[in-house]
């Protein structure tokens, strides 16, 4: 793994980027000091080192600095190949590579080469950066990852939408629980629950555990577990059926009181009063 890791203006300087807090900005530079040659990172003994919570993580995770690979902590950084480039002759696989191409299928990865015996090639021509200068010829290939094939430039500092409003799930998530308790495992857990229910109604989910004082993920979860028993899969399902309900609890209409004739028209031998 290399000592020196490249970061660019192009990710550091956007809004989006810069909304984060100072602690989780910290921790994404720390992060890729330590990454290994293909953008991964083992994020526990960083976020140990420097004594930042996991919630900064989370924060990465929702605005997709970082994916993780794992339950092990491990991450990669999505921009990593946009900042980096790493000589073939100096690349060094990670441990995690099978792992990374499982979870990101389409990343493009340099594979490493033998480094080339210079002592046998002609004398270099003035200019020419050695071996040992740890310096690339001509114009980097900033883009490796089908993600980022845009320029990056363009594609993260134009987010208007993305920039100016917070994600929704993520402001609903500090609605509920608080900044401070949205920490990696809760992000991981409302992935899950994007994946079986959809964002619409995870959000109306995390609405109604905010009205009902819900305290943790798991009340939210429990509620659209009931949903779905009850076959309820969309927004406007879900509220025909909360309608329905209330109809159903409230009490029946009195009969409205009738006249002093009407009642003795009423009455009978067998029903005198």
């Amino acid at each position: 793994m290399g000592n020196r890791r490249m970061i660019s203006k192009t990710v550091t300087q956007t809004q989006r980027f810069l909304r984060l807090p100072l602690e989780a900005q910290a921790l994404y530079f720390h992060l890729i000091q330590n990454s290994d040659d293909d953008g991964v990172v083992e994020a526990f003994p960083v976020v140990r080192m420097i004594g930042v919570s996991e919630d900064s993580l989370g924060l990465l995770i929702v605005k997709d600095f970082i994916r993780p690979l794992n339950d092990e902590m491990v991450y990669f950084i999505v921009d990593f190949h946009e900042q980096n480039k790493v000589r073939a002759d100096r690349k060094v696989n990670s441990v995690y590579a099978d792992l990374l191409k499982e979870v990101v299928p389409d990343i493009e990865l340099t594979e490493p080469r033998q480094r080339v015996d210079r002592s046998k090639k002609p004398p270099e021509k003035v200019g020419q950066p050695r071996d040992d200068q740890g310096a690339d010829m001509g114009q980097q290939n900033i883009s490796q990852y089908k993600s980022s094939q845009d320029n990056l430039s363009q594609s993260r500092s134009s987010q208007n939408d993305e920039d100016e409003h917070e994600n929704p799930i993520f402001e609903k998530l500090k609605s509920a629980f608080g900044q401070m308790s949205v920490n990696g495992t809760m992000v991981e857990e409302v992935r899950d629950l994007l994946e079986i229910h959809g964002q619409e109604l995870v959000i109306y989910a995390l609405e109604v555990t905010i009205l009902n004082a819900g305290k943790s993920i798991r009340y939210t979860r429990s509620i659209l577990s009931n949903w779905q028993g009850l076959g309820l899969r969309t927004v406007e399902q879900v509220k025909q059926h909360e309608e329905q309900r209330q109809k159903l609890k409230q009490s029946p209409k009195q009969a409205e009181p009738i006249s002093r004739e009407e009642w003795l028209k009423t009455r009978t031998e067998e029903n005198p009063f």
